[in-house]
């Protein structure tokens, strides 16, 4: 049944509405759909983009705070009520809060209608959707809600304090294990340690998350308190929780882990100190849990910074592999300093645009390490394509050089992720078949780490490479876990030593005979020597004295792009007749 109304000006609708807005959580408003003018609760102004609580032209200024696509879905709504078409409103969709990240919310409204029957005002109440109830059930603590309030009783910037999100350790497996009550029962145990040890300012609230975590806790402390005191009320919670597995035999173990931060001088902005705490936590955690850690501002924006580059790799690699290079390195012949072969490394630039749009800089200077986005890839998997990318282009090159460098190889560096979840063997396979390069002019190294590998797949794919003609380098020996009988076990052709294993060798004489003696083995066993990180002509002079087979590093050559590479030397190689 439609509501009409009659005689009702709209001053004590407006004037209702701002009256009860205090005494609710969540924003009512009022829409005229005759004049398009729009009234909300002023808590709403708070949290979102919106200009003011009252706004006339509301269908442009809409654009402000309702996140764009879902304008069509909610313009298509209203459009059928003021057609008469619809006589409620009941919508989930998503709002720009004030830093202009979007809130899932959900707007209800029923319209009133003019005595003539024609639509007049839409009246209701929007509610954020994530938004948790005030009280917590399980523990009795106030909920996500009365943190809120409480953040709200404080000036713009906080006073000297600080606020601890605790998290427990595993709950899920708590769960799993013994149910979801007894998983509650812990969670209602774990509060109650944690307030024994409480003063008497400090504020304890539980947090239920959207993603499922119900194993955190807040304790706000504003009273002008210390990180220190911050780290010693965390160490009284653990002892305190220690205490209680202890009263129960042990049938149950688990841990609290501990994000901090300090809130003197900060802005008084809950979302941000939320997103704060959340990565406090989450470092924590991944420090080995039953720990704590304070908030770092460069932590936290080399994180950010980290998960920006995740977002560009991702894209890169989805948009033919926009960004990413394929630089060479020359590997040279000991005794004579000749060419012999090249290593090929994969390079990423970040756009111009990306680092800053006023940005003039060369291409170098927006070059990202390699120590910073190939663990990106790896645990992301991005590696397996990226990895697969590299090897065509490596054979293709390769195969170009041949034209003018009769014999030269090349050699790719492949990823444990690659060995462990791709097929590698097919992907060497084809890389060789596209470009018809040989296979004894690749070759493929892997880092000695995998031979650890307990199902014994890294053997497979180390003996299929030899079985198809590549050769087979060990890389970075010495640097991990080296034992001198996977020599003999994986033969492989080939060991490359590291840099930091020939710094110490140049510094120490234990060192360097312990290469020397190491070189001359390989030797005995068929296996050639390449030692890498040369930079200097002392430090070649002196590597040359172990009688090396190969020898590589800034002395011969930085890595450079394939262009720049086949003009120093793969030509001057032609011209020199040493090919």
């Amino acid at each position: 049944m439609r509501k009409v109304i009659h005689g009702i000006p709209k001053k004590t609708i407006e004037y209702m509405l701002r009256l009860f807005s205090p005494t609710m959580d969540d924003y009512p408003y009022v829409l005229d759909l005759k004049d398009d003018s729009y009234l909300i609760s002023s808590t709403a102004v708070q949290r979102f983009r919106l200009p003011a609580d009252h706004f006339s032209n509301s269908r442009e200024v809409h654009r402000q705070f309702v996140y764009p696509e879902d304008l069509p879905a909610l313009w298509e709504d209203l459009d059928r009520i003021r057609s008469g078409e619809k006589s409620d409103h009941n919508m989930d969709y998503r709002w720009l809060d004030r830093h202009g990240d979007p809130v899932w919310i959900n707007c209800r409204g029923l319209v009133l209608y003019e005595q003539d029957g024609s639509p007049r005002y839409l009246i209701g109440c929007i509610n954020e959707i994530g938004k948790k109830q005030k009280a917590d059930n399980v523990s009795g603590l106030l909920g996500a809600g009365g943190l809120w309030q409480y953040a709200q009783e404080f000036p713009a910037f906080l006073p000297d304090g600080f606020v601890i999100r605790l998290g427990m350790d595993d709950l899920g497996v708590v769960n799993s294990s013994f149910g979801m009550n007894f998983g509650d029962y812990l969670l209602k145990e774990t509060a109650d340690c944690i307030q024994r040890v409480m003063e008497p300012e400090q504020r304890l609230f539980r947090l239920v998350s959207d993603l499922n975590m119900v194993d955190q806790f807040i304790i706000a402390d504003l009273s002008g308190r210390s990180i220190r005191d911050a780290k010693q009320l965390y160490e009284r919670i653990r002892t305190e929780i220690s205490s209680w597995v202890e009263a129960h035999q042990y049938q149950i173990l688990f841990t609290v882990s501990a994000g901090i931060i300090g809130t003197g001088g900060r802005a008084n902005d809950y979302d941000q100190l939320l997103k704060y705490l959340e990565f406090a936590l989450n470092e924590a955690k991944r420090a080995g849990k039953n720990e704590s850690y304070v908030f770092a501002e460069h932590d936290y924006e080399a994180w950010r910074r980290r998960q920006r580059l995740a977002k560009q790799l991702l894209y890169a690699v989805n948009n033919g592999y926009e960004g990413f290079e394929v630089y060479y390195q020359p590997v040279m012949n000991a005794p004579e300093h000749h060419l012999v072969s090249a290593e090929a490394l994969m390079r990423f630039y970040i756009p111009a645009e990306a680092v800053s749009p006023h940005d003039s800089s060369e291409k170098e200077q927006r070059m990202v390490s390699p120590a910073e986005f190939i663990p990106i890839l790896e645990e992301s998997g991005l590696i397996i394509p990226a990895g697969r990318w590299l090897l065509h282009k490596a054979a293709a090159d390769c195969k170009k050089w041949q034209k003018d460098c009769p014999g030269m190889r090349v050699q790719v560096n492949v990823s444990y992720v690659q060995v462990a979840k791709a097929n590698v063997l097919r992907e060497v396979r084809e890389a060789l078949e596209e470009s018809g390069l040989p296979a004894e002019c690749m070759g493929v190294e892997l880092i000695e780490s995998g031979y650890l590998d307990p199902g014994g797949h890294f053997r497979k794919v180390w003996q299929g490479l030899k079985a198809l003609g590549v050769k087979v380098l060990l890389d970075d020996f010495g640097t991990r876990y080296s034992n001198f009988h996977c020599l003999g076990d994986l033969t492989p052709n080939g060991l490359k030593i590291d840099r930091s294993f020939t710094r110490k060798a140049l510094a120490d004489s234990y060192e360097f005979n312990l290469l020397a003696q190491m070189i001359q083995m390989s030797k005995r066993l068929g296996i050639y020597v390449c030692i890498e990180g040369i930079e200097t002509q002392e430090e070649l002079e002196r590597i040359l004295m172990l009688e090396p087979d190969r020898i590589q590093g800034y002395y011969f050559s930085r890595p450079l792009p394939e262009e720049l590479f086949r003009k120093k030397f793969i030509r001057q190689k032609e011209m020199s007749g040493n090919a």
